[in-house]
């Protein structure tokens, strides 16, 4: 048995071909999409990177496993404790170690856990390749190191292969080279100059005037990735950076599929391709950033190749499929686990969706909760097509304390019908309330605290912290005064001593 996961940082599924998106900015992928399953409302439970992958890798909701913040005591997991044996529970739990439980020689090639020092990511993996830049590797520092590990190792079996690229997160580093394939493209039609003009107004970082999250100023570093968005050119110009990253890596994993390919193990291996969450492009008034709890920023795309199962249809699994039920990143360890035969772990959160794989049978769960703790403090609920986000603490984007959309009709969040719904808002924060009462009884031993009231009491999230003071400046030279008053009354800790 040999597995290949891409994991593909800030990747939305809205912008791949295979998602529906008009601009051809992933061929490689969508070909494995049309041979296996879809899955088209998959979603990570806790954003952005190092929750989402700690939820990934432990198959627990950040709410238990503790890490919900990119700084702070909540961006390391908790410990053991009194419980702990002579190894911790990761080195038997995680999904890595789940699969080399299985049998499988685990391997890592990516910059992720330098990045966050997230260490216990690492945890059940046999080889683990640094390619050195904590995350901000282009896909050309990534490649060879994956090429030279297929040509040394492909041929043999039972293997999983981890491999991390980073070109769509900001900045947008597509070389100079690559050109613009999208340069006579349309940009995606709801974007629109007036909405761009209504953005301007917008406070808080990465707004359209903020594109360095607290400054627009620009770094010629990066051409593709403007410092602030005043006309349809700079829009142009930032959306195509961000569709340009896509292709940029897509091209690159044609080159694996190539050494795959040549190796002979292509058509027999079992494709996973993901993301640890998206990325705001306008909406909520947000650009380049992935820091609400909301349908843009948690969900992902999941396409799986399974070819190996007594149970396959056609070539392997379902071939072509789609599966449109509700689904976590944290329900891969069960998933595998249960395709590879063996017991769920007692104290995952996850539920497997293996039969959506093997027999094309819906699986999924009733409604998802998903959380944000490192730029805002919000939690989200999507059910049906209804997504509710309750907001702790705005990140200084002045959100209000309930949003409401229907994300079938407003798939970019533009029209907040929480004032209209008080009744979907009500049932929206019941199911939050209920999955946050199952979780708190659920809670480690020796935990009794949601992490998100550390984070609140550590004075709020990591990328909002210590800024007011100074952007409230900022705020005032670019026409965004009206702001200041307001965020002074919501964060008066910022601008006490």
């Amino acid at each position: 048995m040999r597995i290949l996961y891409l994991d593909l940082d800030t990747l939305r599924p809205d912008h791949l071909g295979c998602y529906g998106y008009h601009r051809n900015t992933s061929p490689n992928i969508d070909r494995i999409a049309a041979q296996g399953v879809r899955f088209d409302n998959y979603y990570c439970s806790d954003a952005p990177c190092l929750p989402s992958r700690s939820a990934l890798m432990t198959g627990r909701f950040g709410i238990h496993t503790g890490v919900v913040n990119h700084g702070g005591a909540c961006a390391d997991p908790r410990i053991d404790g009194a419980g702990r044996g002579f190894r911790n529970s990761l080195s038997s739990t995680s999904l890595p170690a789940t699969l080399k439980q299985a049998g499988l020689h685990t391997v890592f090639i990516g910059g992720f856990g330098e990045r966050h020092s997230a260490w216990c990511f690492y945890a059940g993996f046999r080889e683990i390749y640094d390619t050195g830049k904590g995350g901000m590797e282009s896909a050309e520092e990534v490649t060879p190191t994956v090429l030279d590990w297929i040509e040394r190792n492909a041929a043999k079996d039972d293997w999983y292969l981890h491999v991390n690229y980073w070109d769509p997160h900001t900045p947008y580093r597509a070389p100079d080279a690559f050109g613009n394939p999208f340069a006579n493209d349309p940009l995606p039609a709801w974007i629109t100059a007036e909405v761009l003009e209504e953005h301007k107004r917008h406070a808080g970082p990465h707004s359209a005037l903020d594109l360095y999250m607290y400054h627009g100023d620009f770094d010629p570093r990066w051409p593709r990735y403007p410092g602030e968005l005043h006309e349809m050119a700079d829009l142009r110009r930032y959306m195509d950076g961000y569709d340009c990253g896509i292709r940029y890596m897509d091209d690159h994993i044609g080159q694996l599929f190539a050494a795959l390919e040549k190796a002979g193990v292509m058509d027999d291996l079992a494709i996973i391709i993901s993301s640890d969450h998206g990325e705001n492009l306008g909406e909520l008034g947000l650009y380049g950033e992935h820091g609400t709890a909301d349908h843009i920023t948690c969900r992902i795309p999941m396409i799986i190749r399974w070819p190996f199962d007594g149970l396959r249809t056609g070539p392997g699994g379902v071939h072509g499929g789609v599966d449109k039920g509700l689904h976590y990143n944290l329900d891969l360890a069960p998933t595998l686990a249960e395709l590879f035969g063996r017991p769920a772990k007692p104290h995952w959160d996850g539920e497997s969706f293996a039969p959506a794989i093997i027999r094309g049978v819906e699986c999924g769960r009733e409604h998802l909760v998903i959380s944000q703790c490192c730029h805002v403090c919000q939690r989200g609920v999507r059910w049906g097509d209804w997504l509710y986000m309750r907001t702790w603490h705005d990140g200084y984007h002045l959100f209000p304390e309930e949003m409401l959309y229907n994300v079938a009709d407003d798939p970019h969040e533009q029209h907040n019908l929480a004032p209209a719904r008080p009744d979907l808002c009500a049932e929206g924060l019941r199911r939050l309330t209920a999955w946050h009462d199952r979780m708190m009884a659920t809670m480690p031993a020796g935990y009794t605290e949601d992490p998100m009231r550390i984070v609140l009491a550590e004075g709020g999230p990591f990328h909002a912290r210590g800024f007011l003071k100074n952007y409230v400046s900022r705020l005032a030279e670019t026409g965004r005064g009206y702001a200041v008053e307001e965020l002074r009354r919501r964060h008066p800790r910022e601008f006490a001593g």
